[in-house]
């Protein structure tokens, strides 16, 4: 799995500052010019990973972000789709194991080819902790995860 730095998002820490002004994450951003508008997709999260984000959530940050986009790359011409990571997501992003601590997930490991479960406890640039149900914990580079996603639990 590869890990992209949300320092090298163009525009992300502007934009996070902001949705975590409205008290959530900002875990993917992404604008794609095209011939006559840009396509923005925007996806949030709540700090808190027992609580999740309704479609009131999305409209709140959709109202601020969108006007902020829009002053930074100096266009109207723009449609912005805001979204949060669903019950099912698949982390696609290394980076985003950090902005998801404390939520349960599943990786591949390809190491010993199987899904390995548990708590997200700590992830830097190079891998993610997580802590198993048994209590003990386990690391995981992230080189050696072929994909990954939350567990959804009720």
């Amino acid at each position: 799995m590869d890990y992209t730095s949300y320092k090298n998002i163009k525009y992300y820490k502007e934009c996070s500052a902001l949705v975590e002004g409205l008290g959530f994450k900002l875990v993917d951003l992404k604008i794609i010019p095209a011939k006559t508008i840009t396509k923005i997709t925007a996806m949030i999260a709540s700090p808190d990973p027992d609580v999740s984000i309704s479609v009131n959530d999305c409209a709140k940050v959709h109202r601020a972000l969108l006007p902020r986009l829009e002053a930074l790359l100096g266009t109207e011409e723009t449609t912005m789709e805001l979204t949060s990571p669903g019950i099912e997501h698949n982390i696609k992003n290394a980076a985003e194991f950090s902005v998801f601590i404390g939520r349960k997930v599943r990786v591949w490991d390809k190491t010993v080819n199987d899904w390995v479960g548990g708590k997200i406890k700590s992830a830097d640039e190079k891998s993610v902790t997580l802590e198993k149900e048994e209590g003990e914990s386990v690391t995981i580079l992230f080189e050696n995860i072929a994909k990954a996603k939350f567990i959804y639990s009720n």
